[in-house]
């Protein structure tokens, strides 16, 4: 016996503004890619990184928005809803790298400091933090819409405080003069970027491996579940995660052979669903059950043998 609860977001709203803080946030990342070419500046490189790192999760948010009101067909039940994670993925792996690169960059101009264009640093500077204002101004009208438009709002919001760094080192080296501000930014930027990425890779990798998602102890959701009325036992219990804020149960649930007999089977079905969907902090919508009586136990297990 089987239950799948479709839920409907509010992915067709989301589209609008994650899109105008995507180009926003593109084209500081051009802009702030010419200017560190033209300045020298590691500080401002690393920051563009950052900017390309949040321009990346806006695209993983829009296209997963995008792709979420696509329906399923035959050949893809789940529709498109993992392309996210497959992005995410390569998305962390390619930041891994570039960070690893700039940071072992930062550590020579730490030692070897490197001349750099600081009046040009600081323009480029500010117009990275201007279009990271103007897309904070989007995303925060909207961002209680959705988990996709709130993490796009932190995104946004930690690229900002990127290009605050920026802004200071550039202004201490113009009046200092000491040029290992620049790969002192670098380094911070690199700082918060890594960790973040790092944790983008694991999350991502659970995914892919079918790890139990984060925020659900499945011993505490079989427990809970073997203790509603009329449940003898709950045996092979799944709970895997198919996208961001999609995970989804399988289990066998044995039933007292009364069940059948006095037809209360579907009520136990109303009650697994309800506690899966409501009694934990992660709501697991997406649910199948395997309802079976108690005399069904001993054929299931010479079968598994």
């Amino acid at each position: 016996m089987a239950s799948h609860q479709h839920h409907t977001s509010s992915a067709s709203s989301s589209r609008g503004p994650l899109a105008a803080a995507l180009g926003i946030t593109v084209l500081v990342f051009v802009l702030q890619i010419i200017g560190a070419l033209w300045t020298g500046s590691l500080a401002l490189l690393f920051d563009s990184v950052h900017v390309l790192t949040d321009a990346a999760g806006l695209a993983i948010a829009l296209g997963a928005a995008t792709l979420a009101i696509r329906p399923a067909t035959a050949r893809r039940s789940w529709g498109f809803r993992r392309a996210e994670v497959i992005a995410a993925l390569l998305q962390a792996a390619f930041l891994l790298a570039v960070g690893a690169y700039v940071l072992v960059e930062g550590v020579k101009r730490l030692i070897t400091p490197e001349d750099v264009a600081a009046p040009e640093m600081i323009v480029f500077g500010v117009v990275g933090l201007l279009g990271n204002l103007v897309a904070l101004g989007l995303l925060s009208r909207h961002r209680a819409a959705s988990f996709n438009l709130r993490a796009a709002f932190l995104e946004v919001l930690n690229d900002a405080l990127g290009s605050v760094a920026v802004i200071v080192a550039a202004v201490v080296i113009t009046l200092t003069g000491w040029m290992r501000a620049d790969a002192l930014v670098a380094l911070l930027i690199g700082a918060l970027i890594i960790p973040r990425t790092v944790k983008l890779l694991r999350e991502t990798i659970d995914v892919l491996l079918e790890s139990t998602p984060v925020g659900i102890d499945l011993d505490a959701v079989r427990s809970h579940l073997a203790r509603l009325p009329r449940v003898r036992d709950v045996h092979d219990l799944h709970i895997t995660q198919i996208a961001t804020g999609l995970p989804v149960l399988t289990a066998h649930v044995v039933v007292d052979d009364e069940c059948y007999r006095d037809g209360s089977a579907h009520a136990v079905l109303d009650q697994l669903q309800e506690c899966v969907s409501e009694h934990f902090e992660v709501g697991i919508d997406h649910c199948t059950f395997q309802i079976e009586p108690l005399g069904h136990v001993p054929h299931e297990t010479e079968l598994a043998h």
